[in-house]
């Protein structure tokens, strides 16, 4: 019997010898290919919103009793559009044609509505930014949820050109930036490492600009969190979290003067995101990255008991958010 025994524990050694690379007595972990997947005349309706916000606040007695005001800008788009899939080649890459079916657009500056627009109102049906509603434009995507080219959208551009404030923002939306923050999907791999396990991450760098606080980069951290079955899908869940880099710093020194500004203040930020990926489909069921950034000054000096210390905040907010509705 004790000799069975050992019998048992000598061939388990040896597997284990032979299978170190791998572990012994734990799984290797399945392997995830993270892409998008195309199929012609496949289609698809997703809502895509962008958001970018700017905020300034005065606190305190002194301040509130002098000529300090609040101030808001904000511009936010919210589009929904048809994803149909003409032809795709040996590498994945996918034609696809966009086809806009609905349009919110709001720009606020100063606390001023500059512009305010919703296909869906009545009222709004006469504005040149309409004439955008049923139009299409062409691009290449591919596996890696890059956008590789555009391809075609001058006819749509030449529906919406004129010399008015609306005519101005709707050809802004056909813009080569705008169509490539539109439908880039960047929590996927770039590189050839898209055969990932749980817990397995790769990273990329964002950079944004705040005006008078100056330029700042990121490095956005991906993980790959979990893998769900979800009404017979499997969905890949990515985790994305952030943190400043001085990677991009050679840039960000021409924005010195204005860096140099923001270091009087002290700085809060969270910059997370997630995409939900179906790995039967290949296609996003839904991607969101939102930065919240504030400032803050006090001013001590001076102050008597029972005065509020002048306090300025600085906000700001860089959102975009995708989702399969259809």
């Amino acid at each position: 019997m004790a000799s069975d025994k050992i019998f048992v524990w000598l061939t388990t050694a040896v597997i284990c010898s032979l299978l170190l690379t791998a572990g012994c007595g734990e799984p290797a972990g399945e392997k995830t290919m993270l892409a998008l997947k195309f199929k012609p005349q496949d289609s698809a309706t997703y809502k895509v919103t962008t958001q970018l916000e700017d905020g300034i606040k005065f606190e305190g007695s002194s301040l509130k009793e002098a000529d300090f005001k609040d101030s808001r800008n904000h511009k936010s788009v919210e589009m929904i559009f048809d994803q149909q899939i003409q032809s795709t080649d040996g590498k994945g890459n996918a034609i696809a044609k966009i086809t806009i079916n609905g349009l919110k657009y709001l720009s606020i500056h100063k606390n001023k509505t500059v512009l305010d627009f919703d296909s869906s109102r009545e009222k709004d049906t006469n504005s040149p930014m309409a004439k955008l509603i049923g139009q299409s434009y062409t691009i290449e995507i591919a596996p890696t949820g890059q956008v590789s080219k555009i391809i075609d959208v001058e006819q749509a551009k030449a529906t919406v050109k004129g010399g008015s404030l609306a005519n101005r923002a709707a050809v802004e939306l056909l813009s080569p930036d705008a169509i490539q923050e539109r439908h880039t999907i960047s929590a996927l791999p770039v590189t050839d490492k898209k055969q990932l396990k749980k817990g397995d991450n790769w990273s990329s760098v964002k950079t944004f600009s705040f005006g008078l606080m100056g330029a700042k980069s990121y490095e956005r951290i991906y993980t790959l969190k979990e893998v769900e079955e979800q009404d017979g899908q499997r969905i890949a869940v990515v985790e994305m979290d952030a943190i400043p880099t001085s990677e991009m710093a050679e840039q960000l020194h021409k924005e010195q003067a204005a860096s140099f500004f923001s270091k009087m203040f002290d700085n809060v930020e969270a910059y997370t995101g997630q995409l939900r990926l179906d790995l039967t489909t290949g296609k996003v069921e839904k991607y969101l990255e939102k930065l919240q950034s504030q400032w803050v000054a006090v001013d001590t000096e001076g102050v008597q008991e029972g005065e509020e210390p002048a306090t300025l905040k600085m906000s700001a907010v860089r959102a975009y958010s995708l989702e399969k509705i259809d």
